[in-house]
């Protein structure tokens, strides 16, 4: 059995870094192959107010691996519905008020933690809150969406 990396003997310290990829992507980051440009940034198309007669459509261009909610905020985009725009949590996951819509692309995102699919659990399932949502694809993500009545925290 061959192994992918060997370690002297005089190894102390091991950083241990994860990687979401396959083993060919991995070892070309290790070795430097990749260039470092387009590959290393994603898409993600935010539709603002959709089925309203302001709906905007924009297109941002972000690292992969980015936080949705701090890429939407650093874009000057709101994700936030009434007064919670300036008394949220700043991202920390204990107000559930950033809800969006990923109705494309979810499958490039993280997984939905116990704790947010409780937060969540009588919305469709595309819904996430963007603080703890990470895209490493293209996605599309849509803010505002139409909440259920049981959902109290907005």
């Amino acid at each position: 059995m061959s192994a992918f990396a060997e370690l002297g003997r005089d190894v102390t310290d091991v950083d241990l870094v994860f990687f979401r990829g396959t083993k060919d992507e991995l070892k070309a980051a290790c070795e430097g192959d990749g260039s470092g440009d387009d590959s290393d940034y994603i898409t993600i198309t935010v539709v603002q107010n959709k089925g309203s007669e302001d709906e905007t459509v924009r297109e941002i261009t972000a690292k992969r691996g980015c936080n949705v909610r701090q890429t939407l905020v650093d874009e000057g985009i709101n994700v936030y519905q009434s007064v919670t725009r300036w008394t949220n949590c700043k991202g920390k996951q204990l107000c559930g008020t950033c809800i969006v819509n990923v109705p494309i692309g979810g499958m490039q995102t993280n997984r939905k933690s116990m704790d947010e699919a409780s937060t969540l659990r009588e919305n469709p399932e595309t819904y996430r809150l963007s603080c703890v949502t990470f895209a490493y694809g293209d996605v599309v993500v849509e803010t505002f969406p139409p909440i259920n009545a049981a959902q109290w925290t907005r």
